[in-house]
């Protein structure tokens, strides 16, 4: 589903005419985790009726300070692979902590994912999640 356009930079009311992700490679790689390889976007998944919690996520960065005149945020990340069209994309669901977030919020029933680019890729398609279930949670919204 179609996002905020913020993370790709695609936004003209966005103050990151890069994209957030661009501007966040660097200092999640010096963390020790490379995404540069990766579509510098996210894919919106929704996941509705269900909710997801980030649990125990592969990499958890706090304090990341990676714009300028903005405060630190803190980033979650659990490895993914996307099934689309009889093919298999690698990936990471990308989880930016809302109560460290700056703006842009996501419904908890709504996936954020960066992955190898995937071809021909539109709004409304269907894809499959596989996630690593001892990190994610999904359960049906209350």
């Amino acid at each position: 589903m179609q996002g905020h356009g913020v993370a790709s930079g695609k936004s003209k009311t966005s103050p990151y005419p890069r994209g957030t992700i661009e501007m966040q490679t660097p200092h999640f790689q010096r963390r020790g985790l490379d995404v540069s390889n990766f579509f510098p976007g996210t894919l919106n998944l929704s996941i509705a009726p269900y909710i997801f919690k980030c649990v125990n996520p592969e990499y958890t960065f706090r304090s990341v300070h990676w714009a300028e005149g903005f405060s630190s945020e803190d980033f979650s990340f659990s490895q993914c692979e996307l099934l689309y069209r009889n093919s298999s994309f690698n990936g990471y669901i990308y989880y930016p902590h809302p109560e460290t977030k700056i703006n842009h919020f996501q419904s908890d029933s709504l996936i954020e994912v960066i992955s190898e680019k995937i071809p021909e890729i539109q709004y409304g398609d269907v894809v499959t999640l596989k996630y690593q279930e001892q990190e994610i949670d999904i359960v049906e919204a209350l």
